[in-house]
């Protein structure tokens, strides 16, 4: 079996691409197996926090037995966020295709502030990605892959190509598109975080995607810039 993690941040379309490789009939699909173990072990409150806490494990080595023991699939796809990666040893990630997901901070902040209105640098896991990015490159001696979302807008079904040949997988066009609504692997979360990706059929822009950013949130924003810059630079491009 071939696990696929994608590391991302929040707001990144990850639930868009989780959706995507839900469509393929050889993948199962698992949304970000540690965010009660997150939760639990920052203290961070965010909505939804308590029914989280209640219908997941919040036991790394749980969390990791429940994942390796998958055999039911070819490919399991695991949507993670890169802040949720906290407090754990991370010799797992050896047995993984890492896959990073990121986002101009802009508008990812801008689009995470209308859930949480003073997002941090830990929010939105910028920084993190580029120390995990960093950890695996030196722990495998290779450099994970890397996605840009603006990337995936320009030309959905030619990235996904370029994707799926960087993971030796087939391509399937049914990954560029699926039915409005959620999906059953969807965490109970997504009542606060899922509506725009709910109302999709496929990768599209969102209107909201230009939104300006508060006064507040842009020192985060040219703090968060330079490690978007660096990773960036690794994207596949279309």
């Amino acid at each position: 079996m071939k696990i696929i993690n994608l590391i991302s941040g929040p707001r990144n379309l990850s639930t868009a691409l989780m959706y995507s490789f839900a469509q393929r009939p050889d993948t199962k699909v698992i949304d970000e197996p540690f965010y009660a173990h997150y939760l639990l072990s920052t203290g961070i409150l965010h909505p939804g926090r308590k029914e989280t806490l209640e219908t997941m494990s919040a036991n790394i080595n749980e969390i990791l037995e429940n994942i390796f023991s998958n055999t039911d699939c070819e490919i399991l796809f695991l949507k993670n966020m890169a802040h949720h990666h906290q407090q754990m040893d991370f010799y797992f990630l050896d047995k993984m295709i890492n896959l990073f997901l990121i986002r101009n901070p802009k508008q990812l902040i801008a689009s995470f502030a209308q859930v949480i209105k003073n997002p941090t640098m830990n929010d939105i896991g910028l920084k993190k990605s580029w120390e995990l990015y960093n950890l695996i490159k030196k722990t495998n001696d290779s450099s994970p892959l890397v996605l840009d979302s603006a990337e995936i807008l320009k030309n959905p079904e030619l990235l996904l190509k370029k994707l799926c040949d960087k993971l030796k997988v087939h391509f399937y066009d049914d990954m560029l598109s699926w039915s409005e609504g959620g999906i059953q692997e969807d965490g109970v979360w997504a009542d606060y975080w899922y509506k725009n990706v709910h109302q999709s059929t496929g990768f599209k822009k969102q209107t909201t995607s230009s939104r300006e950013l508060s006064v507040h949130c842009k020192g985060l924003y040219f703090e968060a810039l330079k490690y978007y810059n660096k990773l960036t630079e690794k994207s596949i491009q279309i």
